[in-house]
């Protein structure tokens, strides 16, 4: 059996190639964002089409909270009834399966959740749900 005399050499790692194609990735995803650069600056005038409606369907419900001091929120945004009832009829305009979740303080009078109803069902609203917790026995 002959005995080994001679020492290896230490493998190396050739990086070249790792590099070339590093540098060619920069290059083509630089080239590529010009491009859509150039791309936004022509001037063109794009054909117009009809207000169909949106195209995505309805989002989740609206919110609607009452607080006890008769402030009404729509969606976290403090509104008034008249302003209410315009943006659910546009919202309502724009997405026809859209509900409201009306929800009240356990302490105000139900008038006051009536209102709020009435002025959804004005505004073209059919689906609408009132919010309510199951009390712990």
């Amino acid at each position: 059996m002959p005995l080994k005399t001679h020492l290896d050499e230490t493998p190396t790692l050739n990086l070249t190639p790792m590099i070339d194609i590093v540098f060619l990735l920069i290059i083509f995803f630089m080239v590529g964002t010009k491009f859509t650069e150039n791309e936004k600056q022509i001037g063109l005038d794009v054909p117009e089409v009809n207000d169909v409606g949106a195209l995505t369907s309805a989002p989740e419900k609206m919110l609607v909270n009452l607080f006890k001091d008769g402030r009404i929120t729509l969606d976290r945004q403090e509104v008034n009834l008249e302003q209410l009832h315009l943006q659910l009829t546009q919202a309502k305009a724009e997405y026809q399966d859209l509900g409201v979740l009306v929800r009240g303080d356990a302490d105000i009078p139900f008038q006051n959740v009536a209102t709020v109803l009435n002025t959804c069902r004005q505004a073209g609203i059919s689906e609408m749900g009132i919010s309510v917790r199951l009390a712990i026995r």
